[in-house]
């Protein structure tokens, strides 16, 4: 089993204890996130669904991020991430919104390097962004990437940690 997956495992384990659900709002991780999400047995007691708007306007129009905001910032930015995870929890009723933005590579992006990368996480009116410089080829970013948005939901809801697997950003 892979890292993603083996996190994964325990955040579908930790939101079905506690009875919680979860929707994903993706743009550079592709569905990576919602994929290893949906590889755990169990998951369709947790997942209620993912939105991959990798598109900049999508981002605005399936998950309600402010356009004035695109704008000015583009759609690399910690306050992009917490309207995507906002917009999608709401959309699909979840307890829990995550999303991930960023470039994965190889090039930069807007003034952005390849590994800059923004997750959030919204549950009951909490917001936690997180900002991270990843290095590595553009699948590396993108796994990583997915890693730390699955940790990020299991920090932030307060699920136990079984173990802590080495080398898992979070």
């Amino acid at each position: 089993m892979t890292v993603a997956g083996r996190v994964a495992a325990e955040l579908v384990q930790g939101l079905a204890g506690r009875g919680l659900t979860l929707a994903v709002a993706e743009s550079l991780t592709g569905g990576l996130v919602t994929a290893a999400v949906v590889e755990v047995p169990g998951a369709s007691t947790v997942l209620r669904g993912g939105v991959v708007a990798y598109a900049t306007e999508l981002k605005h129009e399936l998950l309600g991020v402010d356009s004035a905001l695109l704008a000015e910032h583009g759609p690399i930015h910690p306050q992009v991430a917490a309207m995507m995870a906002a917009g999608v929890r709401e959309r699909c009723g979840a307890d829990i919104g995550v999303a991930t933005t960023g470039v994965a590579g190889p090039e930069g992006q807007d003034g952005h390097s390849a590994g800059e990368v923004y997750i959030a996480v919204v549950i009951a009116g909490r917001s936690e962004e997180r900002g991270l410089l990843l290095s590595g080829e553009r699948d590396a970013v993108r796994e990583a990437a997915t890693i730390a948005a699955l940790n990020l939901v299991i920090e932030v809801a307060g699920l136990s940690r079984a173990s802590t697997s080495p080398g898992v950003p979070g």
